[in-house]
């Protein structure tokens, strides 16, 4: 471990700040919103627009890099990202605001696979798996000290806007100075035909397009949801680190768990969990405890859930073909996180607050009763090859993130 600091010391840090930036933005603008006196079905839309354009990105990033190399990929990336979150606060429009987010989320994308590229670039067969962790690990650091910083600044200023944007600026600076020219050697990985996904995993795809919608709410509507509950700035942020916190330290259990028991019944089981928890709090709406507890178990659920059944997905194809389904099952994961803000905010408005915690219940719950289907449906499925790894994917990977993962474990 102390090897892969000491050779990744730059990028690891760098992408801290860069993270922060990206939580901030996420619980600022929903909080920021209802200040401005946008509609829920509004701030829906704005945050949809993220996912859109983070889609995007994760097919022309790897064209951008190969075209005119990755430091300059990133330098014009993070300008863009910079003026973009100090633009927010003054062009306080939705529709602005939409394209600002997707141009966000393409952005960042493209950060993050030029990024996730060096790293893969840099590291040794032998260090891989542990430099790989240690970035998921920075990246949920740098969400949950964001949501520190906003529950100290105000959201109805410009600061806490200026905040962020000064610490993506920085954040290139030792990434830039200690990175190489040459550009790192990569090839796109194309995602198999929708066709060969779901016959090699039903449960995969079904289960991925399901957990984009229960991610997209939590990273885009946690704040519209605690606004309309009465909670307070402090009391959301809080709700959001637990989220993240509780996504960081149940990977590694449920990745021990996933590698010695039938996955099947472990994605039914957290998906239950998640899903029963979330239906809790949804019936019996008030008790800020309440609201702390089931976004920790949701996020401590649905987060690992996304690795899960990408590895359990792998069981099921050959190695040559690893890379190329979580490339699929990311595509399709995030079709289902473009379409999870829309329909949160359309819960709301027609049901209130528990019309947030209504959708997460209603999705993990349909996908406990799927997989539960399917172990019926068919009980004695043989295993390609060797049983994989679970490798620590996070809910916001690129393919580039995905694929190395992959290939350490």
């Amino acid at each position: 471990m102390l090897q892969v600091l000491g050779s990744a010391w730059a990028l690891l840090l760098g992408m801290y700040l860069l993270m922060i930036g990206n939580g901030l933005q996420g619980t600022l603008l929903g909080l920021r919103g209802q200040i401005e006196d946008f509609t829920t079905l509004e701030i829906s839309v704005v945050m949809s627009a993220y996912f859109v354009g983070f889609l995007f990105a994760s097919r022309m990033a790897p064209l951008l890099i190969r075209r005119v190399g990755h430091v300059r990929v990133f330098s014009a990336l993070g300008s863009a990202i910079s003026a973009i979150l100090v633009l927010y606060p003054v062009l306080p429009e939705p529709w602005v605001w939409a394209l600002a987010r997707a141009a966000i989320g393409f952005c960042y994308c493209g950060v993050y696979i030029t990024a996730e590229s060096w790293l893969n670039d840099a590291a040794s067969n032998e260090n891989r798996g542990k430099a790989l962790s240690l970035y998921m690990i920075v990246m949920m650091a740098g969400i949950v000290t964001s949501q520190w910083l906003i529950s100290a600044g105000d959201v109805a200023g410009f600061v806490v806007f200026i905040v962020p944007s000064i610490l993506v600026s920085l954040s290139f600076a030792p990434m830039l100075l200690s990175a190489t020219q040459t550009t790192p050697q990569f090839t796109t990985t194309k995602a198999l035909s929708l066709r060969r996904l779901m016959l090699a995993s039903p449960l995969a795809c079904m289960g991925m397009f399901l957990l984009g919608s229960v991610f997209a709410a939590q990273f885009g509507m946690s704040a519209v949801y605690g606004t309309q509950a009465g909670l307070g700035e402090s009391q959301i942020t809080l709700m959001v680190s637990l989220t993240y916190l509780a996504a960081m330290v149940a990977q590694f259990p449920i990745g021990w768990l996933s590698d010695r028991m039938d996955r099947r019944i472990l994605i039914l089981a957290l998906s239950a969990l998640g899903g029963g928890v979330a239906l809790w709090a949804m019936v019996v709406p008030g008790p800020v405890w309440l609201v702390y507890f089931a976004a920790a178990v949701v996020g401590g659920t649905s987060n690992p859930l996304y690795a899960l059944l990408i590895a359990y997905a792998n069981d099921y194809l050959g190695r040559e073909d690893m890379a190329a389904a979580s490339a699929g099952l990311l595509l399709i994961n995030g079709l289902g996180a473009i379409a999870g803000p829309l329909i949160v905010g359309f819960l709301i408005d027609a049901a209130g607050p528990s019309g947030f915690w209504g959708l997460i219940a209603g999705v993990m719950l349909l996908l406990a009763l799927y997989a539960w289907w399917r172990m019926r449906a068919a009980p004695d499925k043989v295993i390609v090859g060797d049983k994989t790894n679970y490798s620590p994917i996070p809910a916001a990977a690129t393919p580039v993130a995905a694929s190395a993962e992959r290939t350490a474990a």
